[in-house]
């Protein structure tokens, strides 16, 4: 059942060294606040998981918060590479993480079987690739009815989801729409989740007909922050912050550089600090302080 916390409540209760985490979102609600909270109450050895990885990604291995990574695409959306990750796969800095790679489609159905409480997904896939060649997890198996050959793959069951959303009622019921990827999915999957949001209301009210409610018994701990999925995009209260990825890849470009932003903008900021970020709509904060 749903309880309202502070984010740096929920991540203390919720979150904790070794966890596997989906911090999941596709161009929109992304959870970089809350991501950011996770790097500065310092939590090591994650495995996380996401169907496109992509700056709250970078930011969490090149800080040392992650063991290993399962995905289908990583990225810096728009732009190019994901550099810390590089750095951490082909230099070990700050250490080498293990990688696991998927399709979309492979993990999609692996959150969808892990809802579902099922040990894997089946589905028609990895035919004339060779991904399995790299990933001893997906398999292949056959079809008892039908007799055809199928891919099987483990299904993904986070000790924790964390997402982002429009807005949930005091009773923590939560509500999005506009793209919302697999986030449903990976807090149905989860052991516990944790949903920041730009605004708690008294009642959602009437929802669209593609609107997405996760009811509040589906939702560990809930915390109101404004801005929170910055730079990408919430629907009906900001614009995805272009700026800011084609600043990134400069920034996470040198290891320096890197950690000066960490330190001015993460470690030494707060969640109110996406709000400001939000309402300033400038690119002056990319910049790390002397």
């Amino acid at each position: 059942m749903a309880t309202i916390l502070s984010l740096k409540d929920a991540v203390a209760r919720n979150i904790h060294d070794g966890d596997s985490i989906a911090f999941e979102g596709f161009t929109h609600l992304i959870p970089h606040a809350a991501a950011h909270e996770v790097i500065r109450q310092g939590r090591k050895d994650l495995t996380v998981m996401r169907m496109t990885p992509d700056i709250i990604y970078d930011q969490l291995i090149g800080m040392g918060c992650v063991k290993k990574m399962i995905f289908a695409f990583a990225g810096n959306p728009g732009v190019g590479l994901l550099r810390r990750l590089r750095d951490s796969v082909e230099n070990g800095w700050p250490h080498r993480i293990e990688l696991e790679e998927h399709s979309h489609a492979a993990m999609a159905n692996a959150y969808e079987a892990g809802a579902a409480g099922l040990p894997c997904a089946v589905f028609r896939g990895y035919r004339g690739v060779d991904l399995p060649k790299v990933n001893a997890n997906i398999k292949t198996l056959t079809c008892p009815f039908t007799g055809e050959e199928l891919a099987a793959v483990p299904s993904l069951r986070p000790d924790v989801a964390v997402i982002h959303a429009l807005k949930a009622d005091r009773k923590g019921n939560v509500f999005l729409e506009g793209i919302t990827g697999v986030q449903k999915e990976a807090v149905l999957a989860a052991k516990r989740s944790i949903v920041t949001v730009e605004d708690i209301v008294d009642d959602l009210g009437p929802v669209s007909s593609n609107a997405t409610v996760l009811p509040r018994w589906t939702v560990t701990a809930v915390a109101k922050v404004p801005g929170g999925a910055h730079p990408s995009y919430a629907q009906g209260y900001y614009p995805r912050d272009n700026a800011f990825y084609i600043a990134w890849d400069a920034i996470s470009a040198d290891r320096d550089r890197f950690q000066a932003w960490m330190r001015d903008n993460v470690l030494n900021a707060g969640p109110d600090v996406f709000a400001e970020r939000v309402s300033s709509r400038n690119s002056a904060h990319l910049e790390p302080t002397a």
